[in-house]
């Protein structure tokens, strides 16, 4: 079976735009060229790429799986391109990590990455665990250590989470109510937590962790925490010590093959810095306001 580059990018445009009429515009093809196109991919591939809908096109299991293999050779072919006009550095270095951890590095970027280093940084944000193994990422920030034998790891400290509150006593929070999690947010250990404690009382919810936050801090109620996310928010006081059994480590995961390779050393070596450096804050050392 000879998959051509040309079907696989109009199959990453339908795909992320989430069917053909939205695909048009970038592929500059008609719905119906489309249309006909993704069909002979089916028939070549021998399964169902897409359940068709009135609504767009939403990603069958093989077309998940079909999506990851061809952003890969998209970004073998990217990188080929740019080889060849011999303009960005080759090597890029993908860091994945929840949402908290994410922005809290991007925040910190300039102590990861400069423009001299020669290498590029790309960010994969997802509260679902990125296949290092297959190279989906190279280093992952993760919260407990990698048990699979081609992983290496290393500790650069903990996480605490704590109970916050917006600053100002109303709706709410003035009831005592709190601001839960649903969707795929809701399988993590904080919100099951919550849920688990306080789920009689949870009078609002957000589907992301963004989305809690602006809710606490707007008053529709108290949620759970990272301490350096809560701590570092002027709009968000923390109310209690933080919660025992919410405790996490904080792991630094790299391929085994990959780890000794400079530029995921180099920045590996500067996440792991970095996290240590901030460990109080981490930690809910940091005073509460």
């Amino acid at each position: 079976m000879d998959i051509g580059w040309d079907d696989l990018r109009l199959f990453l445009d339908v795909a992320r735009l989430g069917g053909l009429s939205a695909a048009t515009a970038t592929t500059r093809l008609s719905a119906a060229t489309l249309g006909r196109r993704v069909t002979a991919l089916e028939k070549q591939i021998g399964e169902p790429l897409f359940v068709r809908q009135q609504t767009g096109y939403r990603l069958t299991p093989v077309g998940e799986e079909l999506l990851r293999r061809a952003e890969d050779v998209e970004a073998a072919m990217q990188s080929l391109t740019r080889w060849r006009e011999g303009s960005l550095p080759d090597r890029i270095v993908r860091v994945s990590a929840g949402p908290w951890t994410s922005a809290f590095v991007c925040a910190h970027i300039g102590d990861i990455w400069t423009v001299d280093d020669g290498i590029r940084v790309e960010f994969v944000t997802t509260t679902d665990r990125v296949d290092i193994g297959r190279r989906a990422a190279d280093i992952g920030i993760r919260s407990e250590r990698p048990t699979e034998q081609w992983l290496a790891g290393r500790q650069s400290g903990k996480v605490a989470h704590a109970i916050y509150s917006g600053r100002q006593l109303i709706n709410g929070i003035a009831a005592g109510l709190f601001v839960g999690v649903t969707g795929e947010g809701a399988n993590i250990a904080s919100a099951r937590w919550l849920q688990a404690h306080h789920g009689d009382r949870i009078a609002v919810r957000g589907n992301n962790s963004h989305s809690v936050r602006e809710l606490v801090a707007a008053g529709a109620g108290l949620s759970i925490f990272p301490c350096f996310v809560g701590d570092s928010d002027p709009r968000l006081v923390r109310v209690a010590q933080p919660i025992p059994e919410l405790e996490t480590d904080q792991w630094i995961v790299t391929h085994h093959e990959e780890r000794h390779s400079p530029p995921v050393r180099k920045v590996a070596d500067r996440i792991t810095a970095l996290m240590r450096a901030h460990q109080p804050l981490f930690r809910g050392k940091t005073p509460i306001r």
